[in-house]
């Protein structure tokens, strides 16, 4: 067997890609679910669990000979599967298709996994993560989940043939139990087994810390301006009410920094177990609130929006809100100052109805010197490339009927009015 990179223990090697990954602004959304993965290093004359790396949904094993044949580069592609395994909560969404078909549910659940790093890959420098030659890869399941890609294996065989595949099993790899001879098969095993064995309390608290660390690490990407990862903030949007997610938003951005408190510890590294104090302001800076009145949003949606936003400036009590209404141009700029803050819904008069061009918000906040704490744009999403270009504090935008848009820069909310 082909021995690589010996300078370094499997330990280190591991220590080194994790930060390396974590360094990387495209995977910042799931920086805090590689911190809270539990990652082991399953040592030579140990007790053999898997003879290359193995997940249980929430904790990893990788077998320290089969990490030595790996470049850093692969090994970070199969840190990154193993975690995109446990986003995705494979090992308990698809029991059903394990206890039918153990094999072809493997197969499929690396399939789902192998496109999606692969699409990510051309974003990237080729030196930060590449997919060891015995993964699995068939573009024709782009854009599938699991279940999807299990059906199509049973329905051609289990072979899975066709596409652009790629797949060269490791020499001396342990064929899967009820693997078929000529199976495509993955570079790593799942626990489905021990998956199961998880009592309710533990799986519901596997599931809540991975959805927290989605949470902390979509406003990371944000910072960044990464954009985060569409499928993954869909998993998230499927779970928190769009109120609840720009209540979130705000308040993180607009944490004052006057002064430091211990008594309140900076959820931010909690999850790291780093006990940081959190900053306090009687008083955060400016909010901007950026409504596109081109014609798609009616006075009531308006009325609730700004309702929303009203609740949540009494929070985190801003200097003013800035409330602009724009098309093609900021037709009107309403400025609420301290206590006027509470008179946002019943005070202000929409104005607008041309076209969408949400480039003149910037372009105003520029020309007036305006430069907030958060921008919050309320929009129907149909701008073509037209994005703002660029902000002058974070912003997240909240999309109405739009499912399909996604900001390249900032955060983007769905809202459903129902």
């Amino acid at each position: 067997m082909l021995m690589l990179n010996k300078t370094l223990t499997a330990e280190q090697r591991l220590h080194k890609n994790v930060a390396a990954l974590m360094a990387e602004d495209h995977f910042a959304m799931v920086c805090g679910v590689i911190m809270c993965m539990k990652h082991t290093i399953q040592k030579v004359g140990q007790e053999k669990r898997t003879q290359t790396a193995m997940t249980n949904g929430l904790e990893v094993v990788y077998d320290e000979e089969f990490i030595d044949t790996l470049t850093d580069p692969e090994f970070r592609f199969v840190i990154m599967h193993e975690v995109y395994h446990c986003i995705f909560k494979h090992l308990l969404t698809w029991q059903h298709l394990f206890e039918e078909d153990a094999a072809t549910a493997n197969v499929a659940c690396d399939y789902a996994i192998n496109i999606r790093l692969f699409d990510a890959i051309p974003e990237l420098s080729r030196d930060l993560i590449q997919m060891p030659k015995c993964g699995l890869l068939d573009t024709k399941y782009r854009g599938m989940d699991s279940g999807e890609i299990y059906r199509m294996l049973r329905k051609n065989g289990n072979g899975g043939g066709g596409g652009n595949t790629q797949n060269q099993n490791q020499p001396g790899q342990q064929q899967a139990p009820g693997q078929q001879q000529g199976q495509p098969q993955g570079f790593d095993d799942h626990d489905w087994q021990g998956a199961k064995a998880m009592s309710d309390e533990d799986k519901a608290e596997a599931e809540r810390k991975i959805d927290e660390a989605l949470r902390q690490g979509s406003l990371l990407a944000s910072k960044v301006g990464s954009g985060g990862d569409r499928e993954l903030q869909g998993l998230l949007e499927a779970k928190i009410k769009w109120q609840d997610a720009l209540r979130e938003f705000i308040q993180e951005q607009c944490a004052g920094n006057d002064y430091s408190t211990w008594k309140r510890p900076n959820r931010r590294y909690l999850g790291m177990d780093v006990y940081m104090p959190s900053g306090v302001s009687e008083r955060v800076g400016d909010i901007v609130v950026a409504i596109d009145t081109s014609g798609s949003i009616g006075g009531e949606q308006i009325k609730q929006f700004l309702g929303e936003v009203d609740a949540i400036a009494q929070g985190v009590n801003p200097e003013s809100v800035w409330v602009l209404y724009w098309d093609t141009e900021v037709c009107r700029a309403e400025r609420y100052i301290g206590e006027d803050v509470r008179n946002i819904v019943s005070s202000t008069k929409p104005a607008g109805g041309g076209g969408t061009a949400p480039s003149c918000v910037t372009k105003y906040m520029r020309e007036q010197s305006i430069k907030p704490k958060v921008a919050i744009v309320l929009t129907d999403g149909y701008v073509g490339s037209d994005w703002g270009g660029d902000w002058p504090s974070p912003v997240v935008w909240c999309v109405v009927g739009n499912r399909s848009a996604q900001s390249p820069v900032g955060k983007t909310l769905h809202v459903d009015w129902n």
